[in-house]
């Protein structure tokens, strides 16, 4: 493994497979270094948010999970009998995930994933980071058509990250000039080694319906959390 490349992967592993209680950091161009939690990549179902359990409820049919990580919803959607087909970019991931028993899990990209049909499509904990921009979001989305039956859904989470950013006295957010306020760059410390920095996209839900309808699919929202975050259904 490519501990710079994977560092995530990396991480991971050494929590899973040998215990070690290092921490894994990140930080992006809007926030400092804060601690990822591991552990939440390994929950239970009664311990995921209300967003993913409403989400792994409504999965049905044939179900492909886009940046499954450690394995936990595919798990949870194999071990009531789905039939369930898991991929991860992170090499790290996909060994823990086939370790913890995940049958069917690949190391791969969502765009250079083909060759089957689905008829539920989750991508959860913020999906829409994997969308990378705004540019690349119809990319995605005609990428996700390809995969779908007809009649089929992707559900998909991300957050509206206007809390994040200081408000004038007339409330509207101050945001970035050269930038969509939801594209953000991270870059991940484990220990003493740094991971290259990567983009991430979190899509407040009016763009997120707009970009969805300009691109063929219906757009709806499902559930609202507290913290401006939402689960979306899209069908093409």
């Amino acid at each position: 493994m490519n501990v710079k490349k994977d560092l995530f992967g990396h991480a991971l592993s050494q929590f899973y497979f040998k215990k070690d209680p290092a921490k894994l950091y990140s930080e992006s161009n809007i926030s400092h270094w804060d601690e990822y939690p591991l552990t939440q990549l390994f929950r239970g179902f009664d311990q995921m948010p209300e967003i993913e359990r409403q989400a792994l409820s409504l999965a049905q049919g044939k179900i492909l999970d886009v940046g499954c990580g450690a394995g936990s919803h595919s798990l949870y959607l194999q071990n009531l009998g789905r039939d369930v087909r898991s991929i991860d970019l992170s090499k790290g991931a996909v060994q823990i995930a086939q370790s913890r028993g995940v049958a069917q899990v690949t190391e791969t990209s969502l765009l250079d994933y083909d060759g089957e049909r689905f008829d539920t499509i989750i991508m959860l904990m913020n999906g829409t980071g994997i969308f990378e921009s705004l540019e690349s979001v119809p990319a995605y989305l005609n990428k996700l058509k390809t995969l779908l039956n007809p009649k089929g859904m992707l559900l998909i989470d991300s957050s509206d990250l206007r809390y994040m950013y200081d408000t004038g006295d007339d409330e509207a957010i101050w945001v970035p000039a050269d930038r969509y306020y939801g594209e953000l760059e991270f870059r991940l410390r484990y220990k003493k080694e740094f991971s290259e920095k990567f983009p991430w996209l979190f899509l407040d839900k009016h763009l997120f319906a707009h970009l969805a309808e300009s691109n063929g699919w219906t757009f709806e929202i499902l559930h609202e959390g507290a913290h401006y975050d939402y689960l979306a259904k899209l069908m093409p």
